[in-house]
């Protein structure tokens, strides 16, 4: 898993300097902080989505080549029935 680090010193003193209280700006430093690290838990890493490309990939193959298979069936009907539509007309005339 990627690991993103979060500055909360960094944050806290950007706080500090706008205004805001040292005892709320390291507050609210930690708890993003903790934010972050809960839910960085659940992000996609680009293995993780080039896993699922992968598994995607093999499984519309293979539905790609059956749908090959079964219009090279439909086609080969069609034709069948083609000629047979005009052997049975030249037969006629």
């Amino acid at each position: 898993m990627a690991t993103i680090t979060f500055d909360t010193l960094r944050f806290a003193n950007k706080l500090k300097s706008a205004g805001v209280l040292p005892e709320h700006a390291e507050a609210e430093a930690e708890a993003l902080a903790d934010i972050f690290e809960v839910n960085l838990k659940e992000i996609a890493t680009k293995d993780d989505i080039k896993h699922l490309e992968e598994r995607l990939c093999e499984r519309f193959d293979g539905k790609f080549i059956q749908l090959e298979q079964r219009m090279t069936i439909k086609l080969g009907t069609l034709m069948v029935i083609a000629v047979s539509a005009v052997a049975a007309l030249i037969k006629l005339l």
